[in-house]
């Protein structure tokens, strides 16, 4: 029992982390503290005080140049003029990189920066199953990737704090990817959002022995609120595809090396349950017309709302016909108290494709896609008011592929001949799933 405690006692010793990198890894965390603070508005607009007060013949020009510097300091916060940049000096001291790859999804309003991560981090580990696959993420959802054995890390979103600083939240999330970063040592960072978050830009700069992808739908348009020096902080750009692509806008010349890949769909048709088990395991009668629909968040108290219009649009069909309603993990429980009526809060929702004859949907990119992949008779509503994500256009190639309808503008009268129309389709059969779209450029990066 001496013998073991002794073995123990040296084994502690041995894992202990020596006190000169402690203080080294303190003093760091303090300097990067200071170069936070030195670099917010506040500071710098004292400091153009300051220093007139310290050099006189400064001090009758303020009137002219104390605007001058708050607006250069606007045009940077808001991305239009160059940040600051990391120095040599300031790089962070790293032994040699692990066959380790770091994911970071953002959180948006639904899964897709989540779900195209969570794709690639499969095929990665199918591709080398050795590799070390790590995601750091704000998403709440944090039972998904451990349900597949990856180490996840986790700091909520800013708007989850009480009056939490946008400069503190990035300090915050600087410091956990430097932690990370030290930790592990990825050979690999990707990121997957539609803006940088500058924590994360100033944790990525302080190394080069990692690779930085930003994994980003839709190309860099002008005028955008993108920080100019965000995009030189990667390595390469990835552009999953879309349905439909606009090309005659103006976009940034930003001279990093771009990669357009197919779009990103999480489940495989092989990977889907089998009609009867996915029928059986929801509940649902093996003969029953079964109806998808996946709406977002809509406000199911609502009787005018969309979603209670077409739940009555599908059940007036007839005693035969049931409906699997999609509810969001990020969302609040939705209140639905109808016979022949199903809710399915899940992850990932396609696993149970194969059970349901027809959907109804939003016209969102991984809705569209995932639907697209199977074939299956689909109805879409639009959002027309995304700004640059152009739903209806998207939706609109489901009818010219003759496997979709689109419904623009949602009234009792349109919703229920859109059902209808769409309940004419032929149900999707096995042998019309199309392949899920391949990974293999991932071998390449």
């Amino acid at each position: 029992m001496e013998g073991d405690g002794q073995n123990a006692s040296s084994a502690e010793k041995g894992s202990e982390i020596p006190a000169s990198d402690l203080v080294e890894k303190q003093s760091s965390r303090h300097i990067r503290e200071i170069q936070r603070l030195r670099n917010t508005v506040s500071f710098r607009l004292g400091k153009h005080l300051t220093d007139a007060v310290r050099q006189p013949w400064r001090f009758p020009f303020l009137p002219v140049t104390f605007p001058i510097k708050a607006f250069m300091l606007g045009l940077e916060k808001i991305g239009k003029r160059p940040g600051h940049n990391i120095s040599n000096n300031n790089k962070l001291t790293m032994l040699p990189p692990r066959n380790c790859i770091l994911l970071f999804p953002t959180n948006g309003v639904g899964f897709g920066h989540f779900t195209r991560l969570y794709a690639i981090a499969r095929e990665l580990r199918s591709i080398d199953p050795d590799t070390e696959i790590i995601f750091f993420t704000p998403m709440p959802t944090l039972h998904v990737p451990y349900i597949d054995d990856f180490p996840t890390y986790h700091v909520a979103g800013k708007y989850k704090f009480k009056d939490m600083p946008t400069s503190v939240w990035n300090g915050l999330i600087e410091e956990h990817l430097l932690m990370i970063m030290e930790t592990h040592r990825p050979r690999m960072f990707i990121f997957d959002g539609a803006y940088p978050y500058r924590g994360m830009l100033n944790a990525i700069q302080r190394t080069d022995q990692m690779k930085r992808i930003w994994l980003r739908r839709g190309m860099f348009k002008a005028g955008s609120s993108i920080p100019v020096d965000s995009i030189a902080c990667f390595d390469q750009i990835v552009h999953p595809g879309d349905a439909v692509e606009h090309t005659d806008e103006p976009v940034v010349e930003h001279g990093v090396e771009m990669l357009s890949v197919p779009p990103i769909v999480l489940v495989k048709p092989d990977e889907m349950m089998e009609r009867e088990v996915a029928r059986n395991r929801l509940g649902l009668p093996l003969d029953a017309v079964v109806w998808y629909v996946q709406l977002g968040a809509g406000q199911i108290n609502d009787i005018e709302s969309e979603i209670n219009l077409t739940l009555d649009a599908i059940l007036d069909q007839g005693e035969h016909h049931v409906v699997v309603l999609g509810e969001s993990l990020l969302g609040k429980r939705l209140d639905v108290q109808r016979r022949r009526v199903r809710m399915l809060r899940d992850y990932p929702n396609g696993l149970y494709f194969k059970a349901f004859d027809y959907a109804v949907q939003a016209g969102g990119y991984n809705s569209f896609h995932e639907m697209r992949a199977i074939q299956m008779p689909t109805l879409f509503y639009p959002n027309l008011k995304t700004g640059m994500d152009d739903q209806l256009a998207r939706c609109q190639v489901a009818e010219k592929e003759g496997w979709g309808l689109v419904v623009k503008n949602r009234t009792e009268k349109t919703i229920r001949t859109g059902i209808q129309r769409i309940s004419a389709f032929m149900p999707t059969h096995e042998d019309k799933i199309q392949p899920n779209p391949h990974l293999d450029w991932l071998r390449d990066i």
